[in-house]
């Protein structure tokens, strides 16, 4: 069943993505080499607390950090630890907390020092595909016509869309109904209302879309060991379309003069 969120909800979402965009903000500039990713993890749990909200992610179904940090060809879920970035590498950081009973979430995908012109490709290819998804976040379409614009505009560049992790709705739970893919025909699932919160988080690759997960039980990492990148928003549907409420000041591909409405608090 898909919760529709009141007014006063969704300004409670707004709280909780808020600082999952500080958070990430504040995290994306200490990428770099030699770093290890155990400290950025460190950082981000700190930071929280300070700011008055819990890990989301920590001892979410086991998983035993506050961020999921995945390293070149890894996708998702990949566990910080004393491994230490290269110069060249890319690495995503998916990030979420709960605050005062709403949950935010969001994730990039960073280059380490200089990378090549492919890995650059990707990283730019999978946030253009979720702004391309954002613009049929209107009301009277339906749910696969975010999934089908993703899917058009990530293989329009010649990646692949991974096809096992999805996102989905997000609210007083981390995971909400409706799952949201990103990938398939338009024109199916539920019409799009206000109210409607969800994490749009496209994953794709630079090779093929299947996926192995590691023996530590978390990390899924591209068959081929191809590249992989992740972007991610809580985006909520409102009265006057899509307001993205993790925005960040450093999403870089977000057209300064975009018609889409944005949290003020971002």
């Amino acid at each position: 069943m898909i919760i529709y969120k009141s007014e006063a909800e969704l300004e409670g979402m707004r709280q909780s993505s808020r600082i999952v965009a500080v958070v990430l903000g504040e995290l994306e500039p200490l990428i770099r080499p030699g770093i290890r990713t155990r400290d950025l993890d460190l950082y981000a749990e700190k930071r929280t607390r300070e700011l008055g909200a819990v890990p989301a992610f920590k001892g979410y179904r086991g998983y035993p950090a506050s961020v999921c940090i995945s390293v070149n060809e890894e996708v998702i879920h990949g566990i910080p630890s004393g491994r230490i970035l290269q110069e060249g590498d890319i690495v995503s950081l998916d990030f979420g907390v709960l605050y005062e009973g709403f949950f935010g979430d969001s994730a990039l995908t960073a280059s380490v020092g200089q990378t090549s012109p492919e890995a650059r490709k990707l990283i730019a290819a999978a946030e253009r595909s979720f702004f391309r998804g954002l613009e049929q976040m209107k009301e009277g379409n339906r749910l696969s016509d975010i999934s089908a614009a993703i899917q058009q505009s990530v293989e329009s560049e010649g990646f692949s869309v991974i096809r096992q992790f999805i996102g989905h709705g997000i609210g007083r739970a981390l995971h909400e109904e409706p799952q949201v893919p990103n990938f398939g025909a338009p024109g199916r699932g539920p019409k799009l209302r206000p109210g409607m919160t969800l994490a749009i988080e496209p994953m794709i690759a630079a090779g093929g879309y299947e996926v192995e997960i590691l023996e530590d039980g978390w990390t899924a990492v591209t068959r081929d060991r191809s590249l992989s990148a992740h972007f991610e928003h809580t985006v909520a549907m409102t009265e006057n379309g899509p307001e993205i409420l993790s925005a960040r000041t450093t999403d870089a591909a977000r057209p300064r003069t975009s018609p889409l409405k944005e949290s003020p608090n971002a």
